[in-house]
């Protein structure tokens, strides 16, 4: 059986991923990690030399388990990801979203003659360089603009339980932010519930569903088993 690695900052995506891992593709199995201080690290610290040796040391423990290929799911470690050095594909969630981001405001720019845009969204400022510079790697060359934008108090309510709160800020945010942007990013797994049935104006791109196709389809490409694309 085809097996996968996930590494977790935040608890209550395990079970996320791993259900859309199984709609995706029932015959993978899952090994998760779960280590909240990662993201506690990074929110105090940034993203230091120290942070990437324990990232890369829980990447390994995935390769150790026999993992394929492991995705990282929190975009706020996603550069110490690209730096671990491991015998498999190490991923990050947020890079399918930023890829299809740009996409969208090329096309936007083209069609229209003028600068295509993008409005990133998040609820902590420990995202906010990870995710933007991934954006403007991916937007290099083209006339797109990024602007990122921290949702004030979403992280607090989701920190005290509250996710009804948490979840109408970021939506919020999104409706706010519609109307001068060809594309929303939401820069961190967590926010994905605010949109769940919910019609927005322009594509609203969130990160687990591009980081599980892309999991599947590189475990796919390395073990020759059936894949999504």
């Amino acid at each position: 059986m085809t097996r996968v690695g996930l590494l977790h900052t935040v608890p209550a995506l395990a079970e996320t991923f791993s259900t859309a891992l199984r709609e995706a593709s029932p015959d993978i199995e899952v090994v998760d990690v779960v280590d909240p201080t990662l993201l506690a690290r990074a929110i105090d610290e940034g993203v230091t030399p120290a942070l990437e040796a324990s990232v890369a040391s829980r990447i390994d423990e995935l390769a150790r388990q026999g993992a394929d290929a492991i995705l990282v799911t929190c975009s706020s470690i996603g550069e110490a990801a690209e730096a671990a050095s491991a015998p498999v594909p190490v991923l990050r969630v947020d890079a399918p979203m930023a890829d299809e981001a740009v996409a969208i405001a090329r096309r936007a720019a083209r069609e229209e003659a003028r600068t295509g845009r993008i409005a990133v969204l998040a609820t902590l400022q420990a995202t906010i360089g990870p995710t933007g510079r991934l954006l403007e790697r991916a937007a290099t060359g083209s006339d797109v603009t990024v602007d990122v934008t921290v949702v004030d108090g979403a992280a607090d309510a989701r920190t005290r339980g509250d996710q009804a709160e948490h979840n109408r800020l970021v939506l919020d945010a999104i409706l706010e932010f519609a109307d001068r942007a060809d594309v929303i990013v939401l820069a961190q797994a967590s926010m994905a519930a605010a949109v769940a049935d919910v019609k927005v104006p322009v594509p609203v791109l969130t990160s687990p569903e591009g980081g599980v196709r892309s999991l599947v389809a590189a475990v796919a490409g390395r073990t020759g088993a059936p894949g999504t694309p």
